[in-house]
């Protein structure tokens, strides 16, 4: 799956145009490295996200295609 619309799926970004936007300013690293948008995701990958003056880091647990929003938590685990 994509990195943005797997950021969107998993509602840590509430838009995939939002998404694609923070990937393309070079604030999304998966694994330590600066990814575009269309980046492949696997399952065990490090995603490290800039918002400002915060930073979040989650490990991807699970990939969906879509699910409810109570349960988007479960698609990731925060380091």
């Amino acid at each position: 799956m994509r990195i943005d619309k797997f950021l969107k799926v998993s509602r840590i970004i509430k838009r995939r145009t939002v998404a694609k936007e923070v990937c393309e300013a070079g604030k999304v690293q998966v694994n330590g490295k600066v990814v575009k948008p269309g980046y492949e995701v696997q399952v065990g990958d490090h995603l490290t996200i800039g918002f400002g003056s915060r930073t979040i880091s989650v490990e991807i647990q699970d990939i969906r295609e879509n699910l409810p929003a109570k349960d988007a938590a479960t698609l990731y685990r925060e380091v």
